[in-house]
C-alpha cells in the first residue's frame, strides 16, 4: 500500500505488538511511523511464489530491526 494508505489503515498498537511479539527493534511510536511497517509491503511469500519461475531462493532472510530517519 502506499505510505499515506499505511499512515491511515494501519492500527499503530496492533503494529507495536506484531513487531514486539517477534523480537524486532523497531521505532514505531506515533501513527506516522506507520508507513514503514512490515504490513505496508506486500507479503514477501505470495511475491516469491508469483515469481518462482524467474528466481531461485538461495537463503530465507527474517529482519531483526526497523528504523526510521
Amino acid at each position: 500500500m502506499s505510505r499515506m494508505a499505511a499512515i491511515k489503515n494501519l492500527d499503530l498498537e496492533k503494529e507495536i505488538k506484531m513487531m514486539d511479539d517477534k523480537g524486532i527493534i523497531h521505532g514505531i511510536q506515533q501513527q506516522k511511523d506507520l508507513n514503514e511497517a512490515a504490513s505496508a509491503y506486500k507479503d514477501i511469500e505470495s511475491v516469491m511464489a508469483n515469481q518462482q519461475d524467474l528466481v531461485r531462493i538461495k537463503t530465507r532472510l527474517l529482519p531483526v530491526a526497523v528504523i526510521k530517519g
